[in-house]
């Protein structure tokens, strides 16, 4: 878990420094400071989505190796969860297309 917090650690201070040349914008600049476009917002939702399913599949075959006898129920419990992600996955890259579309 702290390999996580140290990933996201060093993403905000990447995202601080993106953010300095254009908070040293002249005045007059209606801008807003930082702009994320829609393709930004899919790949966030795919890196997302990998990492939950990743996390689902290495808990269920720990799981699975624990308890062998209840292999089938767990199977199909990762394979529910694992398209209800998907299914959240595809709907928000619609509506990364949709914005993409309209903006």
């Amino acid at each position: 878990m702290f390999r996580v917090f140290k990933i996201c650690a060093v993403l905000v201070v990447a995202l601080l420094f993106m953010a300095a040349p254009a908070m040293a914008q002249g005045e007059g600049a209606s801008q807003a400071l930082i702009e994320f476009s829609p393709s930004a917002g899919a790949g966030i939702i795919m890196i997302g989505a990998a990492f939950g399913i990743a996390r689902i599949g290495a808990a269920a075959c720990e799981s699975m190796a624990r308890q062998p006898e209840a292999a089938g129920d767990i199977r199909g419990g990762m394979l529910l969860t694992a398209a209800f992600i998907e299914g959240a996955t595809f709907f928000a890259l619609v509506v990364c297309l949709i914005a993409a579309l309209n903006g």
